[in-house]
Formats: C-alpha cells, sequence, structure tokens
C-alpha cells in the first residue's frame, strides 16, 4: 500500500507535513513536534530505542549539550553549503539514514519497497543521497537497488552483516544498481532477528570486512562505529568512512550518545577516512555542531520517515531544504563560509563549560 501525494504538497513546509503525516504513523510513532525519542521510548515493534528507551533520547540531548558561538563580525554574507564526496558533488553535507521494516516499526501505509522509492528520489531531488536498508526479505534489496539505479546510482545500498555468501549476492545487487558507494551498518549485529538468522548474522572481524571490502567496486562504509578502536579497526580493514552510530539506541541499552564520542574519533582518524554520524540530529543547527565536532557529513533517519508518509518524496525534499537551510543559517552567523571553515572553536561543549 502506498499514499498518492502527487497534488496535495507543492508549498507544504515541514510542520505541514508533519501534521499530515499524524495518524498515518501506527501505533506508536506521533509526528512529534521534536523526534526525541520520548514518545515512542522503548517501543519495538516502533521507532522507539532498546531496553530503557534512553539512548534515543541520550542521542538527542547529546546535541542540545553542544553550544555554536555567534560571530557575525566577518566580510562577506556568502556560504557555501556544497559538499564533495567520492566524485560527487551534493548540496549539502546531510544525507538520509537507512530505515526498514517501516510496515512493521511505523504502518502499512508503506513498504520498505515504496519507502525507498520516495525517499530515494525525494532525495535526489533536494540535491542530496538516501541510504536505503535491508531486511530478511531478498525482495527488499532487490527492490532498493532497482530504485537506486533508476536514480543513476545516486543512493547507498546499506547491508547488514549477513554470512559472507549472503553479502556477496547482495553486493552484486548493489554493483548492478551503479550506487556511488556502498554500505554496511554492523551495528545491526544487535537486532534481535539477525542473532535467530541460519547460520547466525551478527558480528565482523576485520579480516571478514576485508574480504567484504574486496567484494565493492566501489568507496565502503561501515557504519556502526562508537569508540576509537572501531574506528582504528575499520581503517585497517579498509573502509573509506565510517558513520558514528549506535543504531538510534535500537540495538544496545547504556551507550553514550553519538555527539559525545564524535571528537575523539575524528582526532584518532586524522583525515584517513570520511567521518558521518547520525542520532538525534534534527536540525541544521545541529548539523552544524556536527561538523564543528570533526564529521564530514550526518544521517538523519527517524524524520525522514514523519517527511515520507507525511508528504511522499516532496516530504523528503521539504525536510532536506529545512535542514540546508538552517544550517547556512548557522553558518552565517557563526562566521563560516564553507563546510571547511567550520572549526571547533565555532562551539562550546560540555567540556569547556
Amino acid at each position: 500500500m502506498c499514499y498518492n501525494h502527487s497534488d496535495e504538497v507543492k508549498t507544504m513546509n515541514m510542520q505541514e507535513v508533519l501534521e499530515q503525516s499524524r495518524g498515518r504513523m501506527g501505533t506508536w510513532c506521533k509526528s512529534c513536534p521534536v523526534c526525541n525519542g520520548r514518545a515512542c521510548t522503548n517501543h519495538i515493534p516502533g521507532p522507539g530505542a532498546k531496553g530503557t528507551g534512553t539512548v534515543a533520547i541520550r542521542n538527542y540531548e547529546g546535541w542540545q549539550d553542544v553550544f555554536v558561538n555567534v560571530d557575525t563580525i566577518q566580510d562577506t554574507n556568502a556560504v557555501s553549503t556544497t559538499f564533495e564526496l567520492f566524485g560527487k558533488t551534493f548540496k549539502y553535507p546531510i544525507f538520509a539514514g537507512p530505515v526498514g521494516a517501516v510496515d512493521m516499526h511505523y504502518s502499512d501505509l508503506y513498504t520498505d519497497a515504496t519507502y525507498n522509492d520516495a525517499l530515494v528520489e525525494g532525495a535526489r531531488k533536494a540535491g542530496i543521497a538516501a541510504f536505503t536498508g535491508d531486511g530478511m526479505d531478498d525482495r527488499i534489496m532487490e527492490a532498493a537497488t532497482a530504485t537506486i539505479q533508476a536514480q543513476d546510482g545516486i543512493g547507498v545500498p546499506t547491508i547488514k552483516p549477513w554470512p559472507l555468501d549472503i553479502v556477496k549476492a547482495k553486493m552484486e545487487l548493489a554493483k548492478q544498481s551503479g550506487a556511488f558507494a556502498v554500505a554496511m551498518d554492523v551495528d545491526a549485529a544487535g537486532l534481535p532477528f539477525l542473532k535467530a538468522f541460519n547460520p547466525p548474522a551478527g558480528r565482523k572481524g576485520v579480516e571478514e570486512l576485508k574480504a567484504i571490502r574486496a567484494m565493492c567496486p566501489v568507496p565502503f562504509i561501515i557504519k556502526g562505529i562508537m569508540s576509537v578502536e572501531g574506528a582504528r579497526k575499520a581503517l585497517e580493514a579498509g573502509a573509506d568512512a565510517i558513520v558514528v552510530s549506535n543504531h538510534g539506541g535500537r540495538v544496545q541499552d547504556g551507550t553514550p550518545s553519538t555527539a559525545s564520542v564524535l571528537p575523539k574519533i575524528a582526532q584518532a582518524v586524522q583525515g584517513k577516512m570520511k567521518i558521518f554520524v547520525d542520532g538525534g540530529i534534527r536540525t541544521g543547527v545541529d548539523v552544524f555542531k556536527a561538523l564543528a565536532l570533526g564529521a564530514d557529513g550526518v544521517l538523519v533517519a527517524r524524520p525522514f520517515v514523519n517527511a515520507v508518509y507525511g508528504a511522499g518524496a516532496q516530504g523528503a525534499q521539504t525536510l532536506v531544504e529545512k535542514l540546508g537551510s538552517e544550517l547556512a543559517d548557522t553558518m552565517q552567523m557563526c562566521g563560516a563560509t564553507d563546510l571547511a571553515s567550520i572549526q571547533a572553536s565555532m562551539v562550546e561543549t560540555p567540556a569547556a563549560k
């Protein structure tokens, strides 16, 4: 099932998109004005976090504990949010994160296939790219990679940490799609359905990741890094980029916020691979904070679900433009002219206060 939004959203703003999504999201997601994890807490199925449900909340609050330093004594008002990645140029350093099983966690208004259709199209039209999810049903990856192929490879298929023979088959689909990069969310090892998979799916050693990297003809991104040691292992395995992520709090209770671990990971990596971060990033101000703390770009996941359920591909575009305009405004107010000029001195962290 997929709702037809074709003629209803041409001039909608993000508030209107959210209002329209309410009632379409299923039992647990309320399309809250701020997606901070408090309404959905630990409801799984649903968009909640594992265990106590506090990690998603901690992710969101981690960015609120970082403050930006305003400095408007500058020579020019011009700012550029243009982002270069793996030979592609994007309008913003913002990507839509992978979300799977939307019909189970939200509502059957969309399947994974129809959700990815809207997400990948909307993201590309807005000048960014979307990561797509994976699942037990082979048709999910088949449909996602077909969608990415239809969008000229502007998308990142994300493969779960399956056994190598399954990874190989899914990597072939990724190759056929012409995707400009491929990801693996190793943090998905904590998902119950992967633990029950036969043969078992889950943790990946460095040598196994090297073998997976060798299968991939395009840049390879490892998602789910939460420590300096994890980043070093990803680099040793040959990753071209990492995503600092605790899977939105959905795979392990008691973990720190992504904002709190990002600076030390960035310091350890020293530019040897690209660094992305997700988890609780909800505004362009948060994006600015992430870049100042050492990220090259960010992933945003849950808000894109609300956007697509509210207004399809146009909803995704509306969210991108909101985030991008907030980022540009913050850059202008804090003295940055382009992404490279965003510095750690432009923010204050809890340790600095």
